[in-house]
């Protein structure tokens, strides 16, 4: 078993304690959040070098803030926020060197606005692929974004950053987006909790403000459900949006017990391998034995909803390519692409004819996801986050040819797309792992629109009942 594992944790003042405990203790002033952002800035810099997962770092900002944190539940708890959202007096480099001459940002996004309003110290932008297009962190010229678990392995992506900090211990939550799965994905990877919220239950960085389809969305990685739990109570005091039932604050497992449906498959002939089959069985004799009622289910959705998502990706790569000097910044040097965005851009113009066809379709799924529970008399979905085991690096890397990266891709990450088009939630947890290279395995959950507690109260359960496995822990 390879042993290649980068953390740093240690009995420094921050221990292994989760954000709301951080948090309580700066409220009560058992510590400073002096203290707290000058112990963060210490294990960064132990692992940094390492993981490679901090674009750019705002130390000395961070340290000047915390001197005087502002209010909020989180006053005081340092955070990354991932390099596609805008901060002022901050460059978006959106993880592309065409870039990488970008001067600072001149306005703050609303998603950043919301999370700051909990009070959390903004210490540096984590890294992410050229615009977040694929789902592992790595790049055409310089080196990756590396596991925590495992160096020699992918961190997921494409919050990549964000997930490798806060597996390694520098902080318990950062900044994710989720345009197919780059939240959960690097927390099934690095053994994190990542929850997809419902489309609309977040403000956004503005990157995501004139998608065709509403696909992609703001969120959190963190390393314990109460976290994840607490900061969606915090943003909705901030904003919340009237098309969805408040979450409120979920503090807790309840006793309801659920029907779940569970699959292993995926369309376009996509399906978990043996092992990740293997793992689903577990989680469902887990779930049994918690006693809710698990059974076997079809999604109610063809192979033309994974062509039709992938016309909207194209999109993201065609207009990024012809036009990036007026979206992105006049600095947009499209020289400069990598392979898989010159690749997305050709894909899509062979198809520019079907984009109002594949825009339509995908819109209508929000209803077929949403009549799905009824008609198959279920609370909530499980399958794999992904189909197989966590990669070496470079399996994903920016230098395959777009084919090849491409259907590497769609084949890992054949399960997370499906919440993004038809636009409910999901979260993955870190339920089972990979022994032979020491790796977390996630297992996602599915719920109707708006029922985010739903997933908290079973996430909660299972959290309780079969702890995450950390990454301090000796296994032999």
């Amino acid at each position: 078993m390879t042993n290649k594992k980068v953390h740093s944790f240690s009995d420094d003042i921050l221990a292994d304690l989760d954000a709301v405990d951080l948090a309580t203790l700066i409220k009560n002033k058992a510590v400073s959040a002096s203290e707290v952002v000058e112990a963060t800035i210490k294990r960064a810099q132990k692992v940094e070098p390492q993981i490679n997962a901090i674009v750019i770092d705002c130390f000395e900002k961070g340290l000047t803030t915390a001197k005087q944190p502002s209010s909020g539940f989180f006053a005081g708890v340092p955070t990354f926020i991932k390099d596609l959202t805008h901060i002022e007096g901050i460059p978006t480099r959106f993880g592309t060197a065409a870039l990488a001459e970008v001067g600072p940002s001149t306005k703050t996004d609303p998603i950043a606005k919301q999370i700051f309003d909990q009070g959390f110290i903004h210490l540096g932008n984590s890294s992410l692929p050229e615009f977040g297009f694929t789902c592992s962190t790595e790049f055409p010229d310089k080196a990756p974004t590396r596991n925590p678990w495992n160096t020699e392995h992918s961190v997921g992506g494409s919050s990549g950053g964000a997930a490798a900090l806060v597996a390694a211990g520098v902080v318990p939550i950062a900044h994710t987006a989720d345009g197919g799965g780059s939240t959960r994905i690097p927390a099934a990877c690095c053994g994190l909790v990542g929850l997809k919220g419902s489309r609309g239950r977040l403000l956004k960085s503005s990157a995501f403000e004139k998608g065709a389809v509403d696909i992609a969305i703001d969120g959190v990685v963190t390393r314990s459900v109460r976290d994840t739990a607490y900061f969606y109570a915090e943003a909705e005091k901030y904003y919340h949006n009237p098309k969805l039932p408040k979450i409120g604050l979920v503090e807790g497992a309840s006793k309801r017990k659920f029907t779940i449906g569970f699959t292993s498959d995926a369309s376009k002939g996509n399906k978990a391998n043996e092992k990740m089959k293997q793992e689903l069985e577990q989680t469902i004799t887990l779930l049994e034995s918690l006693g809710h009622t698990v059974k076997p289910v079809q999604l109610p959705f063809t192979d033309q909803l994974a062509d039709d998502f992938a016309v909207i990706w194209g999109m993201g790569g065609f207009f990024l390519n012809h036009f990036g000097n007026k979206l992105a910044d006049p600095t947009f040097d499209s020289t400069k692409l990598t392979n898989l965005t010159k690749g997305l851009s050709s894909y899509l113009a062979k198809r520019f004819y079907k984009i109002p066809f594949s825009v339509y379709r995908l819109r209508k799924t929000y209803h077929t996801y949403a009549k799905m529970f009824g008609d198959l008399d279920i609370d909530l979905v499980l399958t794999p986050t992904l189909s197989h085991e966590t990669p070496e690096l470079g399996y994903l890397s920016m230098n395959l040819s777009f084919q090849d990266h491409f259907d590497r891709m769609k084949k890992w990450a054949c399960f997370t797309p499906y919440t993004n088009a038809t636009g409910g939630p999901s979260i993955s947890l870190p339920l089972c792992h990979d022994n032979t290279n020491d790796l977390p395995l996630g297992m996602m959950l599915w719920a109707n629109h708006g029922q985010e507690g739903l997933l908290l109260d079973i996430s909660y359960q299972l959290e309780a009942a079969q702890p995450w496995r950390k990454i301090t822990d000796v296994v032999f």
